[in-house]
């Protein structure tokens, strides 16, 4: 079979299997037949017949009966489709797996937030122990369900968005990690398949946020309400040690609604403009704000502010975290011009707050790999661009520039 007005390395001898599939949703302009070392069967260059995303939806269904996945690219300015041997069959996961990490995530979550509240003595005598851990284990189950809520929400809503749109994927994956503030660092789900297009990397790269800050911003509202506001103390005594939660814009906001004042709020500004005073204390949380008025966050709220900063994290706009997903839906390969910037922001920050430095390797190390859909010819719609610039804004909201103040 030969074909007007192309080029081909292929035999004109040998009928090409694939062309009639192709023809139905594709002008051929040129055909290049791949070898071992191209990894690829064949090669079109040419124009779409039909919207992309239909497109690519009945060549793949055609082509799964001659075990070939197609791949719709944009190549030096031309619509191509390429042909790969061989079709992505997802292997089963076990579920007992991550049920069982569930399980010793949520009692090592319980066991951190009783340790964080436990204000007793240390000692093994029980008459002793129990009147205060009792009281300490009950608002250590209150910390451990509203965090356990979140992670659970912000993963399913990962989970049911490609379940949605027929994508393979695992159930979450929680990591224990019981002698830490929140007792876990976090969870995550595995996608067993690229995704088709950028519209579903988008969908399921932001469904996890929103999920997280549907369930995060009304515990935590809850838990301010719940909780009190105090001084600071003005000294410390020797050896004592104090910690305070980061703020970010919306966290900030939060503090204002319910206790009607930015805090915590300083005994003065130091003759500083008070715009001054709060960029500096927000980016660099000094001064220290000895003598201020604080919340005394209750185990909801610390649950709560936990959620905002996991959401956070989750968005930094680099590699495979969601707001990787969101920035490479939006921008494609150029989302990558964005990554020297980010690991720059992140050294500057470690200055002030050493665990971003850790953050600037591992993202040093995978930031440069994205989760490319099989049809990159098919754009975001303007409501899914609207979508991705929110989720952006999201971003900027819920950034903690200093997580955690420790001083002495």
């Amino acid at each position: 079979m030969t074909i007007p007005n192309t080029q081909s390395i292929y035999p004109a001898s040998q009928p090409d299997p694939y062309l009639p599939l192709v023809k139905q949703v594709f002008r051929i302009e040129e055909v290049t037949w791949g070898n071992e070392k191209q990894h690829f069967l064949v090669r079109y260059r040419g124009k779409l017949l039909i919207e992309s995303q239909d497109a690519y939806a009945k060549l793949s269904k055609g082509l799964q009966s001659l075990d070939v996945t197609p791949l719709f690219r944009v190549e030096g300015g031309s619509e191509t489709i390429i042909l790969l041997k061989g079709i992505i069959k997802p292997k089963p996961s076990n579920p007992w797996i991550n049920l069982i990490l569930f399980i010793i995530t949520g009692i090592s979550v319980v066991f951190a937030g009783t340790l964080v509240e436990y204000r007793g003595p240390l000692t093994s005598d029980l008459s002793e122990l129990l009147p205060h851990f009792l009281p300490a284990l009950y608002r250590g189950m209150a910390f451990a369900a509203s965090l356990l809520a979140i992670l659970l929400a912000h993963e399913f809503g990962h989970y049911l968005a490609a379940r949605y749109h027929r994508s393979e994927v695992t159930l979450p994956y929680f990591i224990p990690f019981p002698f830490s503030p929140f007792g876990t660092m976090g969870a995550f789900i595995q996608l067993k398949e690229p995704p088709k297009n950028k519209r579903i990397l988008l969908d399921i790269g932001i469904a996890g946020p929103l999920a997280g800050l549907v369930i995060a911003i009304p515990l935590l509202l809850l838990g301010l309400y719940l909780s009190q506001t105090d001084k600071l103390p003005l000294f410390l005594a020797q050896g004592q040690v104090i910690s305070l939660e980061g703020n970010s814009l919306l966290y900030l906001m939060m503090k204002f609604v319910v206790f009607g004042q930015w805090l915590p709020a300083p005994v003065n500004l130091a003759g500083l403009n008070p715009l001054v005073y709060w960029l500096r204390y927000f980016f660099t949380g000094q001064p220290i704000p000895y003598g201020a008025v604080d919340v005394l966050l209750h185990p909801v709220a610390w649950a709560g502010w936990a959620g905002l900063l996991v959401t956070a994290l989750n968005l930094i706009p680099a590699g495979q975290l969601d707001g990787g997903h969101i920035l490479y839906a939006l921008f494609g390969k150029r989302s990558g011009i964005i990554l020297p910037f980010i690991l720059v922001a992140l050294i500057l920050l470690g200055t002030v707050w050493s665990g971003w430095w850790l953050w600037a390797f591992l993202i040093f190390l995978l930031g440069r790999s994205h989760a490319e859909p099989l049809d990159q010819i098919t754009l975001l719609d303007s409501r899914r661009k609207a979508l991705a610039v929110f989720g952006l804004v999201i971003f900027v909201l819920v950034f903690t520039p200093i997580p955690m103040s420790i001083f002495s």
